[in-house]
């Protein structure tokens, strides 16, 4: 496993009424370092935005216990998934996500990385996420809880140990 997060560099858009339009956002790149150095960092990553366990539960999950995760002194909580910065937007949008920072690993290299890219051309995906969280903690990795049964072209779509709640006990169990 790893010990640190992969340095890389994230193509984020940010809303700038400069631009214009139905659409006024501007790219912006930003780094490992800016996201994680300094910082208590839970991460959830999934295979793909609008699909249904990330939308019914993993995302909305993290969305709904934010305030929990913040209260055990994680400074911020972000979704990546291996999609663009503009669907990523709407999907958050779509499901009204409050508190969740959105992080599109559009390339996958952070998610290549992390050695989590995986194939998921029997649903039609291309390479995506393979599903999991962690707490990161200054760049250093401290705990990761990936989906058992990670395979390139996996038959189902486990979800058992990413969820907030499990992420939520590790953190009260580890004060």
């Amino acid at each position: 496993m790893l010990s640190t997060v992969p340095a890389v560099i994230f193509k984020t858009r940010v809303r700038d009424e400069s631009v214009g339009g139905e659409n006024p956002f501007r790219w912006q790149d930003v780094s490992t370092d800016e996201l994680f150095k300094g910082k208590k960092i839970v991460v959830l990553a999934l295979p793909g935005a609008y699909t249904p366990t990330c939308s019914n539960k993993h995302l909305p999950g993290f969305d709904d216990k934010y305030q929990e995760l913040i209260d055990q002194g994680i400074d911020e909580v972000y979704c990546l998934s291996v999609n663009d910065a503009f669907v990523m937007y709407q999907w958050s949008k779509h499901l009204d996500i409050k508190h969740v920072k959105m992080l599109p690993d559009g390339n996958g290299l952070f998610t290549q990385g992390m050695g989590m890219l995986v194939k998921k051309e029997n649903v039609g995906f291309g390479s995506r996420s393979w599903r999991y969280s962690m707490l990161v903690d200054d760049l250093k990795i401290i705990k990761l809880f990936s989906e058992p049964g990670k395979v390139d072209n996996c038959p189902d779509d486990p979800f058992t140990v990413s969820d907030a709640d499990t992420l939520l006990a590790y953190l009260k169990q580890d004060k």
